[in-house]
């Protein structure tokens, strides 16, 4: 559409296409996942059509959309989730999408607003502010979920908090991209091309299975 390869009027009637389809496909998938997915559609539109623009909303927003994905999943497959793994996914995605805002608004300086007027209603120490909160939250969280007593009668053992090392570590690292390299920008493709950030997820994956299967 940008380019004006492809019209207006097409991509409108293919989205409108493409959301009954796939609106139609999780009702007899499951009532629970097309729940999920409409709620996720309306907010879409909502937050495009105005809420965007309204400061702290947008990040919420933002965060919720990463929520309910994985809840549409978890519904998808039949699998019951861990109320800890909501908190932790509502934490991340909040940590997130503030470290992509910062790297933003200092990216784009005084064309900033331009580019995204919401972020006249940043500054970057608020967002440095934001963002060490649900840092400390995000740890706290994932370190009671791995004792909880929920978690150890599901999986029967207290070492998965031996994994704690590695998020606290990939949580650093991240803060180290966003702070001194000024990354943050697409959180997908940072953790995809920084190779320590590779590491650290291979070695968190690996020992949780050490752990869970053998």
């Amino acid at each position: 559409m940008a380019s004006g390869r492809l019209k207006t009027t097409h991509a409108f009637f293919a989205c409108i296409l493409l959301v009954l389809l796939g609106l139609v496909g999780a009702y007899f998938l499951d009532i629970h996942f097309f729940i999920a997915l409409l709620v996720y559609f309306i907010l879409q539109i909502a937050y495009s059509s105005w809420l965007k623009h309204v400061v702290i909303i947008d990040v919420f927003l933002v965060a919720t959309g990463y929520l309910i994905r994985v809840i549409a999943g978890g519904l998808a497959i039949g699998v019951q989730l861990s109320p800890w793994l909501f908190i932790c996914t509502i934490l991340i995605a909040l940590f997130l999408a503030l470290s992509k805002r910062r790297h933003e608004l200092l990216l784009l300086d005084e064309g900033a607003e331009a580019h995204r007027p919401i972020l006249k209603e940043y500054t970057p120490l608020l967002l440095d502010q934001m963002i060490a909160v649900v840092t400390a939250s995000t740890v706290i969280s994932y370190c009671l979920y791995t004792v909880s007593s929920e978690t150890i009668a599901k999986f029967g053992t207290t070492n998965l908090l031996f994994t704690v090392p590695f998020v606290l570590y990939g949580i650093f690292r991240y803060l180290y991209l966003v702070h001194q390299k000024d990354e943050g920008g697409s959180p997908e493709a940072l953790i995809i091309k920084d190779k320590p950030l590779l590491v650290d997820l291979f070695l968190w994956i690996a020992t949780a299975m050490l752990i869970l299967y053998i």
